[in-house]
């Protein structure tokens, strides 16, 4: 497994994913085939294991970025209740759209390591996964899944990094990350790699983030749970057949 290099690290380019046919999936090959393994395994069990979301270039993330502070889409609280935008400031702008979502450059699904899951099979027919803490919580509709996931993820190298409130970003039980790739991806997203992908960019709000910049590294991106020894250590060995090509 190669480290990913700066342009990998911030979504600048997609030459280290690959899309999982059939599955909306976009991963790095050794995550996918992981995930994979995963997938089959949560089916032995009864739960149809699925993408809400995988790999999200630079581009996708600005784009999210750009709309929550713009008024076009929506902004929620900590809680997950809609925020009226415009009763806030600058300031309170930036800090809700942290909670919930990165900087472009700062995503950890630049890195084709992070998934975040839902178990399909508990959802009725045309009900779509909302990815709210509700959902994964005792009694949630996928409450099983979360249980599952605790018992089994790290077995197959996936770990979860928001797995309580830091005081960054919000507890999110849905998002799995393969700790082989990215513990080693988050100890290279340095300072000076997310401030030279910004440079030159269009953000909304930059007149907020620049002065805070270092801040919102340390509390939104490097606070995060470390993989356990068992999720860093090599996965179950999945047949390489699966591997995407």
């Amino acid at each position: 497994m190669s480290v990913l290099d700066p342009q990998q690290l911030t979504g600048r380019t997609q030459a280290h994913v690959r899309e999982l046919p059939g599955l909306r999936c976009t991963l790095q090959p050794d995550a996918a085939s992981a995930f994979l393994a995963l997938r089959a395994a949560a089916a032995l069990d009864g739960l149809q294991l699925e993408a809400a979301s995988s790999f999200r270039d630079f581009g996708r993330q600005l784009a999210i970025w750009n709309g929550k502070f713009l008024g076009r889409r929506e902004l929620l609280d900590r809680q997950g209740v809609a925020l009226d935008r415009a009763l806030m400031t600058e300031p309170e702008l930036v800090r809700a759209i942290l909670y919930w979502s990165a900087l472009p450059g700062a995503s950890r699904h630049h890195w084709g390591t992070e998934i975040d899951v839902f178990d399909a099979g508990a959802l009725a027919s045309g009900q779509q996964p909302q990815l709210l803490p509700a959902e994964y919580a005792a009694g949630g509709v996928f409450a099983k899944l979360d249980r599952w996931l605790s018992q089994h993820a790290e077995d197959f190298g996936f770990f979860r990094p928001y797995d309580r409130d830091r005081g960054g970003v919000q507890p999110e039980p849905w998002h799995l990350s393969y700790a082989p790739i990215s513990g080693a991806a988050l100890a290279a997203l340095t300072l000076e790699v997310l401030g030279e992908a910004l440079t030159g960019v269009e953000l909304a709000g930059a007149a907020v983030v620049w002065p805070q910049l270092g801040e919102i590294h340390a509390r939104y991106v490097r606070a995060v749970a470390a993989p356990s020894a068992l999720a860093l250590r090599a996965p179950r060995a999945v047949n390489p057949a699966t591997r995407p090509s």
